[in-house]
């Protein structure tokens, strides 16, 4: 069993920066997920085991950058630029690598943006 601990939500302002963090051990692809009120989880960002092969949603490529350091087992969102409609509920998930298949999930955090 995996376990995913997100850490770095928060109220920010629009324009302004967050960074997200996810703790996960064992050998996996990770990705970020997000869920606004009133609407379905959406795919933000994924990246491979060896951080060689990334990939985002077209709404946050060029404001966030997904990275990892697998020596410290933890999955980064940087998030900048931020806008009100980034506000939701951010999870982080991990599948076996070289799938799309996401079997873990954590408990989310908040991220807010006011305008």
């Amino acid at each position: 069993q995996v376990q995913l601990v997100e850490s770095g939500g928060g109220l920010v302002q629009a324009g302004g920066s967050l960074r997200l963090s996810c703790a996960a051990s064992g050998r996996y692809a990770m990705g970020w997920f997000r869920q606004a009120p009133g609407k379905g989880r959406e795919f933000v960002a994924r990246i491979s085991w060896s951080a060689g092969n990334t990939v985002y949603v077209d709404s946050v490529k060029g404001r966030f950058t997904i990275s990892r350091d697998n020596a410290k087992n933890t999955v980064y969102l940087q998030m900048n630029s931020l806008k009100p409609e980034d506000t939701a509920v951010y999870y982080c998930a991990a599948g076996p690598a070289g799938t799309t298949r996401y079997d873990y999930w954590g408990q989310g955090t908040q991220v807010t943006v006011s305008s």
